[in-house]
């Protein structure tokens, strides 16, 4: 049996009018013991485990101040934050509405629009110590289309870390199998003491998604 009382194998009846997409996505998540703890644990989304585990190995939130989210819906991110680091500032946006959350602050708009660096570093009142992205593009189903979309978020969040981060700052993003692209990879190394990549154990197995951490923010004055 799994930790959610099913047995791993159990099959969704599907039901009328459901694809069968839709059925598998179901039967998934009621077989899934990370989807059974979020409710337990009271975050909103299995999610959260993913920084969580990051943090166990990185230590990203260890006097974090400030803190960035990107992509912050439904907020099972900054639901971690808040627990570890519960004197940051902690600023989030994402086009999907998110429920409130104590202690931080919501932006409902698109990152990729001009105004939204600003407003989030005026929010932020200072420079972030953790800039984290846990953003992905709306798959369209061709692998190489989803990658590229992916990877523009990605460096779109990278830029704006490397103009906003203070000195020793860190940089967290989604990115798909392969890693990061060489041209972004390069960039980071530039900017940051350490760039690696990782797949977190509630990361599902089958996902193709990794992460790619860079610590150690050098500075702007870096060539």
């Amino acid at each position: 049996m799994s930790r959610s009382g099913r047995d791993p194998g159990e099959k969704l009846k599907t039901g009328k009018g459901r694809t069968a997409s839709s059925a598998r996505w179901l039967t998934r998540q009621i077989n899934d013991p990370y989807v059974k703890q979020a409710k337990i644990d009271g975050y909103r989304s299995r999610a959260a485990y993913k920084l969580a585990e990051l943090d166990d190995r990185f230590s990203l939130l260890k006097g974090a101040e400030r803190v960035v989210d990107l992509g912050i819906a439904p907020g099972g991110w900054s639901q971690i934050v808040r627990q570890r680091s519960p004197k940051a500032r902690v600023v989030g946006i994402d086009l999907l509405p998110t429920d409130p959350i104590e202690g931080v602050i919501i932006f409902e708009m698109d990152f990729m629009a001009d105004a939204a660096p600003a407003v989030l570093e005026e929010a932020l009142e200072g420079a972030p110590d953790l800039v984290l992205s846990d953003m992905a593009a709306n798959t369209v189903g061709h692998k190489q289309t989803d990658h590229l979309r992916t990877m523009g978020l990605v460096e779109t969040a990278a830029d704006f870390a490397i103009a906003t981060l203070a000195p020793g700052g860190a940089f967290v993003a989604k990115v798909l199998a392969g890693g990061t692209d060489a041209d972004l990879l390069a960039l980071l190394k530039r900017n940051f003491m350490a760039v690696k990549h990782a797949k977190p154990p509630a990361s599902r197995k089958g996902s193709s998604e990794w992460y790619v951490i860079a610590q150690g923010f050098k500075g702007r004055e870096s060539p």
